[in-house]
């Protein structure tokens, strides 16, 4: 007999507004607790020492996290001038100091550089791995290692906000994989300044923005007042950039099962307009529940990922 699994059936998203110094690890789990969801994830790790939002995955939404993973993103930072850290941000050992204070315009005419795709080496305090162990474990212990350089993409970067001489805030607009402390140590170089992040707040992920958030003090309310649900998004929130199909009751069944349908020419047309970037998922739906997210393939419909809902 199966284990019957501890917690309830839950399905959905919480856009959470993470609190600054709590790691994303532990935010799950006090989602998951205030919950008693049996499966619960999140798309996109978010340091300690940054604030702001947290797509955390419940129950079947954990199916859709790496649609997430792929998302744009919005980052707002402030960059402290004078002073690096080992670290880039404000909690490590200074490395360098200088009286460099890099004017709006400096840059502004930096940043073009940093746009589009570009090489980017990731901080040595991250959680890559080398050789089996963190970069970030390796470094305070004092290991000399290299971390290579990733093709990344960065969409926009704009100055947002000068408060004075020794502080600027940057918004920025990124595919995956971008840190926002590399950029931050690569502009300041790029400058012949010194500089780290002092100030860090993600405002989206993808369709999780700042507009549909939640905070833990909010949902501990919900929670109190058993209207935890209104806490929650529908599974669907992470796909609202994939086509929808909506499909009859019979071909639900089949899609549940595994088992491909096969499209009408005028449906098949209809979804192909609507694809893009080489992409062939599809969401089927049955009426307003999802059923599966799909591959597009020779006229027919390949369930990928099928949500019990």
């Amino acid at each position: 007999m199966a284990r019957k699994k501890k917690g309830d059936v839950v399905d959905g998203w919480v856009c959470l507004d993470k609190p600054f110094e709590m790691g994303s690890t532990e935010a799950v789990s006090r989602i998951r607790r205030l919950f008693n969801a049996q499966k619960a994830g999140h798309a996109g790790t978010l340091d300690p020492l940054a604030s702001g939002i947290l797509p955390i995955a419940l129950g079947e939404a954990t199916k859709t996290v790496p649609m997430m993973m792929e998302a744009q993103k919005v980052y707002r930072f402030t960059i402290n001038w004078g002073v690096s850290t080992d670290s880039v941000d404000r909690e490590g050992e200074i490395i360098g100091r200088s009286d460099v204070r890099p004017s709006v315009d400096q840059v502004r005419a930096a940043l073009p550089a940093f746009v589009g795709e570009i090489d980017q080496t990731p901080p040595r305090f991250s959680a890559i791995k080398v050789d089996g162990a963190r970069a970030y474990d390796l470094a305070r212990d004092g290991v000399e290692f290299e971390l290579q350089a990733r093709r990344v993409t960065i969409h926009s970067a704009e100055v947002t906000d000068v408060p004075d001489a020794d502080h600027l805030e940057l918004t920025i607009r990124t595919g995956k994989g971008v840190y926002v402390r590399s950029l931050a140590r690569d502009l300041a170089a790029l400058l012949g300044a010194e500089g780290h992040v002092s100030a860090l707040r993600r405002e989206r992920v993808g369709p999780f923005h700042t507009e549909n958030a939640v905070t833990l003090d909010f949902l501990e309310d919900l929670v109190h007042r058993g209207a935890a649900s209104e806490g929650l998004l529908p599974v669907a929130t992470a796909l609202d950039d994939i086509p929808e199909l909506a499909v009859t009751d019979q071909d639900a069944f089949s899609l549940r099962q595994g088992r491909p349908i096969v499209l009408l020419p005028r449906q098949v047309e209809t979804l192909k307009d609507r694809l893009s970037g080489g992409s062939r998922t599809v969401s089927a739906f049955q009426g307003q529940t999802l059923v599966a997210l799909c591959q597009l393939r020779a006229g027919r419909l390949e369930p990928d990922r099928v949500f019990n809902l």
